[in-house]
């Protein structure tokens, strides 16, 4: 009964992170950080990018989107931002939005604008970045990457060039 209720809450959890996947505009804005200039939410919370995704594939599934919830919807570019490099992938029923071809998240960790906690965690052997308003990562020079015990349903595919 205990592992049923485990289960429940994550799954409320994954869709709590994820909303009414593809219904909403999705803000995508630049701000800084201690990495320098990165992609931000409406909020100013950091983007990510993970190396386990690809553009055709989502690499962070099932309880990974607890701790990375996917920016969903359709975006809008504001500030330093390219229209033109946004994008949408698949996921379950709505859309996530891409930049530069990469899906792109926020991090549980960061809870104010400007902070970049989940800048090189590894998660299935696999890195996350912090994303800069070319789309590329941004690799944190002297800042080794962490690792986490959070677990992900990987699946099979390919991942993005870096």
């Amino acid at each position: 009964m205990k592992k049923l209720a485990v289960l429940l809450a994550v799954a409320v959890s994954a869709v709590a992170a994820t909303g009414a996947l593809g219904s909403s505009k999705a803000v995508v804005a630049t701000g800084k950080t201690s990495l320098g200039t990165v992609l931000t939410n409406s909020k100013g919370l950091t983007l990510y990018i993970y190396q386990g995704d690809s553009a055709t594939h989502l690499g962070c599934t099932g309880s990974c989107v607890a701790n990375w919830p996917p920016l969903t919807g359709a975006g809008v570019a504001k500030g330093g931002t390219k229209a033109a490099d946004l994008g949408t992938i698949k996921r379950g029923t709505g859309t996530q939005v891409t930049y530069n071809g990469h899906p792109v998240y926020t991090f549980a960790g960061d809870s104010k604008a400007g902070q970049t906690n989940g800048e090189g965690i590894v998660l299935a052997g696999k890195t996350w970045y912090a994303v800069g308003p070319s789309g590329a990562a941004m690799k944190a020079s002297g800042k080794g990457p962490s690792t986490t015990t959070t677990s992900s349903s990987t699946g099979s595919g390919g991942s993005a060039a870096w």
